[in-house]
């Protein structure tokens, strides 16, 4: 798949990240979904088990490669001049080999504003309601 990552900019506003990442996320583009994470992120897409790197990096296109469909709604944020706080209700829609999945969570994510000004996850966890 050709990569559309340069068709999605970084948001410069904590909340529109959210919307961004559904959207670069439901394209199936992973570098898309790549560029909105620090260097250094967390994800938590598996409660207990974090993970960041280029382990981060491989579940994350290989959950893509399944075409699953995002929906998400934000419930709350908190912003400060350099770190964000996002609590949201998410929906996502896959047909994994074991076929058809419909999941849904509460996830507290921590946003970081980067140099350039841009909105980046450095902890995400999707399942933030269920505690680590």
């Amino acid at each position: 798949m050709a990569s559309t990552a340069q068709h999605f900019e970084l948001a410069s506003d904590a909340v529109e990240h959210g919307e961004l990442y559904v959207r670069a996320f439901n394209s199936g583009d992973a570098d898309a979904v790549n560029r909105m994470y620090t260097e250094d992120a967390i994800s938590v897409w598996e409660p207990g088990r974090p993970l960041t790197g280029q382990a981060r990096k491989d579940a994350l296109a290989e959950f893509l490669s399944m075409r699953p469909t995002m929906r998400a709604k934000l419930l709350e944020s908190h912003v400060t001049s350099g770190t964000a706080l996002l609590v949201v209700d998410w929906e996502i829609d896959v047909t994994t080999p074991e076929g058809p999945q419909h999941l849904k969570g509460t996830g507290l994510d921590v946003l970081r504003r980067g140099a350039d000004g841009k909105w980046r996850f450095a902890v995400d966890n999707p399942f933030g309601e269920a505690g680590v």
